[in-house]
Parts: C-alpha cells; sequence; structure tokens
C-alpha cells in the first residue's frame, strides 16, 4: 500500500477542474487499497453549498487548520484564500497556505510513500520538496500550467529581476522532482527544452469521467430557462480571465447580431467579465446571454444547450495550458470551437479527434464565418460531436487515465520504500 500526500491549492468541495481531478484520483486511489493525506484550502472557488454540506469541514486546529473526509481520503483546510484581492491578495494566500501546509505536512502523517503536488503555483514544488526530505520521499510535480510562462506571456509578470529568479526556481523544482507530469505533448516540448531529461518528464493528460457526463437533448430545462433553446448557440463556460481571449468573441458577436437564428452564451465569472459587460452594452449586443457561475450538477445541461462551446486561449496560453472543460464538451457529444493555432495543444487535440472548428485567432470577422457556415449546417456539427465522443471514450476516460496515474504513484512508492 502506497502513502500518497496530496498538495492542492483547490479540492473537493472546491468547484472547479483541479478540484474534481483531484478528488478523483484521490477517490480511486483508495478505493484500490491505497491511502490519500489532502492538504488544501478550505472552500473559496465556485463554491456549491450541496457539496459542502456532503463534506462536512470541522475544526482541527482552531481557525488554523480544518479537517473533512472524502471517499476515504483525509483532507485538511488551511485558510480560504482571496479572490478579490488581485495579484497581492492572491500571493498572500498561497504564502499562507504554503506555511501551513508545510508545518501539517511535517507533523501529522508518519510516513509518506509519495507526494504530489499539481500546479500552479510554481512554488507548490519548493514545500513539497521540503516535505520530500522530512518523509524521504519523491514529489511528482504536476503541471496543469507553465509558469512562470504562461504569466510572463500574458504580461502579468514584468519585472526581470522577479522573472530571472521564477525560471531559477522552476529549474530547481524540475531537478528535485522524482517526475515531472505534463497534460499535454506540446507542454512537455517546452519542459524538455528547458534541458530536463526526457525519462523524468511523462505526459498524462487530464481526463474525464464519461459516466457523470453524456450526450442529453439541447431542449432541456436549462436551455429553456435562458431562451436559446431554438437557437443556434455558440457558448462558453468558465473562468473570465486574461488567459482567454474574448475581442473576437464579442467582434463576431456583433457581426452576427442580425443573424435571427444565431445566439452567444457567456457563463462564468472573472476579472475580464466587467469589462466584457461594458462593451455589450456600448455595442448593444442583444444577441449575448451573460449569465453568473451555474452549480457544477448543472455542467452537462449547460454543454447540451449549446451547439459549439467556444474555447478561446490568449496566445502563447494556448501551448501553456489546454483547459479540462475540453474534455467535457467532447463527452457531452458536442463540437468544440477554439480559438488558438493549428499546432497548440487544443489545436492538434481537436484535429485528431475530428472533434470541432480550428479558428486563428487575431480576426472577429474570420470567426463569424466560421460560426455562419457552422449555423448553416447543423448536421455536421452533430457529427463533430459523436467523433468528440467516440475519442474522448477511447483515449481520456476516467478508468484509463487515472490507471496511468495510479502506476505512477505506487511505482515512485516502491522506489522510495526499497
Amino acid at each position: 500500500m502506497t502513502h500518497l500526500l496530496l498538495l492542492s491549492l483547490t479540492y473537493p468541495p472546491d468547484n472547479v477542474s483541479t478540484a474534481h481531478l483531484m478528488g478523483e484520483l484521490s477517490s480511486d486511489l483508495v478505493a484500490q487499497g491505497h491511502q490519500v493525506t489532502v492538504l488544501t484550502t478550505m472552500p473559496h472557488y465556485n463554491r456549491d453549498g450541496d457539496a459542502e454540506e456532503s463534506q462536512p469541514i470541522r475544526p482541527f486546529w482552531g481557525p488554523l487548520l480544518r479537517r473533512s473526509e472524502l471517499n476515504g481520503a483525509v483532507v485538511y483546510h488551511s485558510p480560504a484564500m482571496s479572490r478579490s484581492g488581485g495579484m497581492i491578495g492572491r500571493i498572500f494566500g498561497w504564502l499562507i497556505f504554503h506555511i501551513v501546509s508545510l508545518i501539517a505536512g511535517l507533523i501529522i502523517p508518519r510516513r509518506v510513500d509519495v507526494i504530489l503536488a499539481p500546479s500552479p503555483p510554481l512554488t507548490i514544488g519548493l514545500v513539497s520538496w521540503l516535505l520530500g526530505i522530512r518523509h524521504r520521499a519523491r514529489f511528482i510535480y504536476n503541471v496543469q500550467e507553465l509558469y512562470p510562462d504562461i504569466a510572463v506571456s500574458l504580461g502579468v509578470i514584468k519585472n526581470r529581476l522577479l522573472i530571472s529568479l521564477l525560471y531559477r526556481l522552476e529549474q530547481f523544482v524540475y531537478a528535485t522532482t522524482g517526475r515531472v507530469t505534463v497534460i499535454s505533448e506540446p507542454m512537455r516540448e517546452v519542459i524538455l527544452a528547458k534541458g530536463i531529461p526526457p525519462e523524468k518528464v511523462i505526459h498524462i493528460p487530464n481526463w474525464v469521467d464519461t459516466t457523470d457526463i453524456d450526450v442529453l437533448e439541447k431542449d432541456n430545462e436549462f436551455s429553456r430557462e435562458h431562451g436559446v433553446h431554438d437557437y443556434f448557440v455558440v457558448g462558453y463556460a468558465g473562468n473570465i480571465g486574461l488567459a482567454q481571449n474574448f475581442d473576437e468573441f464579442l467582434e463576431a458577436a456583433a457581426i452576427l447580431r442580425d443573424e435571427p437564428g444565431i445566439r452567444f452564451m457567456l457563463i462564468g465569472e472573472g476579472v475580464e467579465r466587467p469589462n466584457i459587460q461594458r462593451k455589450m452594452e456600448e455595442q448593444e449586443l442583444g444577441n449575448v446571454v451573460v449569465l453568473p457561475y451555474q452549480d457544477y450538477h448543472l455542467v452537462p445541461l449547460i454543454y447540451a444547450s449549446s451547439d459549439l462551446s467556444f474555447v478561446p486561449l490568449h496566445g502563447a496560453t494556448a501551448t501553456h495550458a489546454l483547459p479540462s472543460k475540453v474534455y467535457r464538451i467532447m463527452a457531452s457529444g458536442r463540437g468544440i470551437l477554439a480559438m488558438a493555432e493549428v499546432d497548440s495543444a487544443i489545436g492538434r487535440l481537436v484535429e485528431e479527434a475530428r472533434s470541432g472548428i480550428l479558428v486563428q485567432p487575431g480576426s472577429g470577422e474570420r470567426l463569424a464565418d466560421a460560426i455562419r457556415n457552422a449555423a448553416s449546417n447543423p448536421a455536421s456539427i452533430a457529427e463533430l460531436g459523436h467523433y468528440g465522443r467516440e475519442h474522448v471514450i477511447e483515449n481520456y476516460s476516467r478508468r484509463k487515465i487515472v490507471g496511468r496515474y495510479i502506476s505512477e504513484i505506487a511505482a515512485l512508492g516502491d522506489r522510495n520504500q526499497v
């Protein structure tokens, strides 16, 4: 039996992709007889009252640390992170999480065989290394997004000294980890170009529970409630932030405002949402339905309500990340409308699976043409969804991909116990 210590900023009952993935992984590990201890934060991201009620969190070290359980995994929660304080608030939240999780990780588990740390933040690799020294355990650094590359490419970090320090920390993390797992082949190529040994960097994609998301009718309670059941719908659901690019989305909506059968749907929260709403009001875009974040149990209905699900990735972000929602879209039997470069991770996936339409970034008119053509041929769009569903079942199911993680964790744990 392997004892895994999981460090993750988000974990159930938080309601975001990484939280769901890590929750499913730890549940499957426990089901196979392994032990899992989790160090995470209090719920703070897309909070879900039902999920929190089913996973009660109780005091452990007073306000400093609380405890819950999920399907046999023991979960410790540090104070909640702030999502409203900008970058300074986020860094302060990371610092609290790192300090509390380091102390808890040093004291609570008696023996740990393997440590798993999904990024971001990059600094979680440093905490994992310190805990690894204490427990004489190797750690797996799971790259969900390439940092600091993504922050530098988006202009979030501009200070040259800070950038240099972060790249040095990145090299240290890669040098000290037992494994680097990446979620796409382009991300692996970027890391290999940094001089990391190929045998250390393993491509294990994210997954989707294909028993949880199925093909549903477009005419459903969600689409009827929001008045889109009779339209050809281009939908987006998720974070509305700097890593996404909605300029072309709004430009395409303006171009197609007089097309009576087409609607755009935008669902989510994020730092860019106020800007988007301001632009919509200025342009009087009545063909765009904007909704706040929706509870996770509505996800299958949300994707079913769209004919095409829009996945925009800003610039180099398309190489540095691959949203997990892509697999959920494919599992729902709906086509993808991706705005990214051909050689990006999502570009390669869409082409391989024949599951969507790829539009080069930079032109709202080009995006509008693609949407207009798709709306005029709904049968071909339905076929994209069919191909996507088949591809994700064959290649990205929970059972198949989680099995690869469990094998890596068990192998690394056996090596540590020798």
